[in-house]
Parts: C-alpha cells; sequence; structure tokens
C-alpha cells in the first residue's frame, strides 16, 4: 500500500513538471471553479473569516473577495505540486528575496536568525528558493508532519536541499538548541492556530479581534536571543514572487514577553489589509475562543 500511494503521488508530481505554466494556470483556474462551486472547500469558514475580518464590505464585494481568494488558493496548490520538479534556475526567477542585503552583518558575524513568513502569497515555493538565497549554513524549517505519514515523507523527500533541513514542530526545543550556534536560519511560519491543547498562548487584537498566536517563535528567538525578521511574499504577477525581509526584533530577549509575537502580527495585518485575497481565509483561524 504504501508503494502504490507514493507511485501515486510521484506520478502527478512528474505529470505536473511536463505542463508549462501557462497550462498550469489554465488548470488552476479549473480548480477554483471546482473548488468554489462543486466541492464548495471550506466555504463557510471563508466566508466567515473575511465577513468578520472585514463588516464593512457589501454583500457583492465580500462575493468577490471570496472568489479572488479561491483563485489564490488554487494557484497556490497548483505551484505547490509544481514546486516538486522545478529547477533551481527556474526558483531563483520566480522567487526572488530582493534585500538580502539585510541580513549582511550577521552574515559576516556567523550569526543565526529567525525568519517569521506567514500562509500569504506563496510559502511553499520557499523550501526551494530560500536556501539558494538566504546565505545562511543551514535552513530549518520548522512544520507540522502530515498525519499521513507516507505523503509526509513524500514531501519531506522532494524539499529536501543541500542546507535543508525539515523539522517536526514537536522537535523544535531540539532543533534550536542543536541549531542556533552553527550558523543557522530558522523559518517558522506562526499563523496558524495554536492547538485547542495549548497550555499558553499570546492574545493580540488582530484584524480587528482578538486573536491567539501561538508562542513557539517568540520563546525560543528570547532564548537564544536571535535576530528575528518578518518575510513578506509578494506575489508580482501569477508565478513570480518576491520577498522583502524587515527586521522585527535584533535582540528579542530584552523585550517584553508576548512584544515579539505582537510585532509579528502587527506585520502580517498590514500587508493582508493591503491584499487581503492572498491569504489562506480557509483556516480555521480563530477556532480558539479565550477563557474569561
Amino acid at each position: 500500500m504504501d508503494f502504490v500511494v507514493t507511485t501515486v503521488l510521484s506520478f502527478f508530481a512528474w505529470l505536473a513538471g511536463l505542463v508549462p505554466f501557462r497550462v498550469l494556470y489554465i488548470i488552476s483556474d479549473f480548480l477554483c471553479f471546482f473548488l468554489y462551486h462543486v466541492v464548495r472547500y471550506r466555504r463557510k469558514v471563508v466566508e466567515s473569516n473575511l465577513r468578520n475580518s472585514f463588516p464593512r464590505l457589501t454583500e457583492k464585494e465580500l462575493k468577490k473577495l471570496i472568489v479572488k481568494s479561491y483563485k489564490n488558493l488554487a494557484d497556490i496548490i497548483m505551484e505547490g505540486i509544481k514546486g516538486f520538479t522545478m529547477t533551481d534556475e527556474q526558483y531563483l526567477q520566480r522567487y526572488r528575496v530582493i534585500n538580502t542585503d539585510i541580513l549582511r552583518k550577521y552574515q559576516v558575524r556567523k550569526k543565526s536568525a529567525v525568519f517569521l513568513p506567514a500562509h500569504y502569497g506563496n510559502w511553499e515555493w520557499g523550501t526551494k528558493a530560500t536556501p539558494l538565497q538566504l546565505g545562511f549554513k543551514n535552513i530549518i524549517i520548522i512544520y507540522k508532519p502530515l498525519s499521513n505519514k507516507i505523503a509526509d515523507n513524500f514531501f519531506k523527500k522532494h524539499r529536501v536541499h543541500q542546507g535543508l533541513i525539515m523539522g517536526s514542530i514537536y522537535e523544535t526545543r531540539k532543533l534550536f538548541r542543536k541549531y542556533s550556534p552553527d550558523f543557522s536560519a530558522f523559518i517558522l511560519v506562526s499563523d496558524q492556530s495554536p492547538a485547542p491543547v495549548a497550555k499558553k498562548v499570546y492574545w493580540i487584537d488582530f484584524l480587528g479581534r482578538e486573536t491567539a498566536f501561538i508562542r513557539g517563535a517568540e520563546l525560543f528567538s528570547r532564548q537564544y536571543d536571535l535576530p528575528v525578521f518578518f518575510s513578506d511574499c509578494q506575489r508580482i504577477k501569477r508565478g513570480y514572487y518576491e520577498i522583502t525581509l524587515s527586521l522585527i526584533a535584533e535582540n528579542p530577549a530584552i523585550l517584553p514577553e508576548g512584544e515579539l509575537t505582537k510585532r509579528y502580527a502587527q506585520n502580517l495585518e498590514k500587508v493582508i489589509l493591503k491584499k487581503p485575497e492572498n491569504w489562506l481565509w480557509s483556516h480555521r483561524r480563530w477556532k480558539l475562543k479565550r477563557k474569561n
């Protein structure tokens, strides 16, 4: 059974590799229609999230924004599949970090750093594109393993790049302890909702609502006093992205607890408000409620 599943996944990845980008986006348009109109993938979640985040929108404006968010989702899915067979040259052409000079003084000192992107724009290509551009010895991407171990192993295998380490969120402490002294970049996508069993979260005013944020990125950034950067991924045109880095905190250990996460949330909110359709609205972001 493992062999069959792996073979099927490999076949679709190989098939996507044969498809030119112009055809890929025709398929993406069909996928958007299928997700939105046919299976109505998480329609209630998307509508609720957008309605509550932008209460002043008219019904017509809201519907237009919802459709745009599904178009973004379909593009990310298809680009993610295409990414398995893209070359380094294609990544460098289509997914550019435009201000790596901001990292120069840390590179000279061989200082590790933390990068906080979000589920905005294309986060999938970052696993292959960023190791080619950031200039660190190790790139550690902290992710939540898929429940399907076969699929998880497949995705890990095809995301491997020289210097790239896919690290389980459940081993974050060990990964920071091992790699923080060794000129490493830690990448944590930090806009997902904390698990209901989380013992401690940060509550922050985000998009007009009290929102729970996971504390892992702040916890370890403060513990090892590593500079922290926000990663803003903007779609320049279909299939092309530019990433801009901005310093959130140079010495997070001296900040009040919760301040680093607050700054991250504020940076992300500004990005979302400019082009809200490019965020992952199908995520149940506000499922965790604060207990009084």
